[in-house]
């Protein structure tokens, strides 16, 4: 019985554990095989890609070192150019009035077809030109409403600078006017009309004001205006004074408008 269990195979005995792997055609590879072999193939893949790109630097530097040196007498051309007396560094032409140095070679490397560059640099040509035309443009309306903006507001001034003189020639007509009993004034508007008056003669007067003011403009109120004070009193609204006679105002007034006082 004992020898019997004595011959039975250890189960923790090396016949169990160092197992050799089975790696026979079919057989599942193991995953750092698999990684090895991935890595390999992405290394020889990138090689090459590096020698493509070798290729074309060899091409490129061949050709630059090739445009770089002279032709020599085993060029065929050149050597028939030397038979017909050509040196070199001599400009071409039987007078010497031709190029010296060849052709520029420009090489093209891209895909696009001929005559593509030049559409490209016509078209960024055409669009710089669009971008200043839109900057011109732009300019020109901002000093144009920078332009309409400063005669509004000059305007706007000359507005009120003339409704102020028309209230002072209105007060001035006033006083000028009482000083000599005079009670009702030739226009409802030489006046200006106090707040005591009744209802009834402010809606006549008003009705008289409005009928002159759809006529008269507010310059045309005070020139007629200032005319009255001229004529009928003697008084001139920018100098501030009445004078004695018209030979008086005519000598010493400079005139009947605010640009002849200026």
């Amino acid at each position: 019985m004992k020898l019997n269990m004595a011959e039975e195979e250890d189960y923790m005995s090396d016949s169990f554990i160092n197992v050799q792997e089975d790696i026979r055609p079919g057989i599942p590879m193991l995953r750092q095989i698999r990684e090895a072999r991935r890595k390999e193939e992405k290394q020889q893949e990138a090689n090459l890609k590096n020698r493509q790109k070798s290729v074309k630097d060899e091409e490129r530097e061949r050709r630059d070192i090739g445009l770089k040196n002279a032709l020599g007498s085993e060029n065929k051309g050149f050597a028939l150019l030397q038979k017909m007396g050509y040196k070199s560094g001599q400009a071409l032409g039987k007078s010497g009035d031709g190029i010296v140095e060849p052709i520029p070679l420009n090489v093209k490397t891209g895909k696009s077809g001929i005559g593509h560059e030049s559409l490209l640099k016509r078209k960024a040509e055409e669009r710089l030109e669009n971008y200043r035309r839109k900057i011109h443009m732009k300019n020109q309306n901002e000093e144009k409403a920078a332009e309409q903006f400063r005669m509004r507001m000059k305007n706007k001034q000359d507005e009120m600078r003339l409704e102020g003189d028309l209230r002072r020639s209105q007060r001035a007509c006033q006083q000028l006017d009482t000083q000599k009993n005079i009670q009702v004034p030739r226009e409802a508007w030489y006046w200006i009309r106090p707040e005591e008056e009744t209802e009834e003669e402010e809606e006549e007067e008003q009705d008289e004001d409005e009928c002159m003011s759809e006529d008269l403009s507010v310059l045309e109120k005070l020139q007629i205006l200032t005319g009255y004070l001229r004529e009928e009193h003697l008084y001139c609204i920018w100098c501030g004074t009445a004078y004695e006679d018209k030979e008086d105002l005519s000598s010493n007034c400079p005139g009947p408008t605010s640009a002849d006082h200026d």
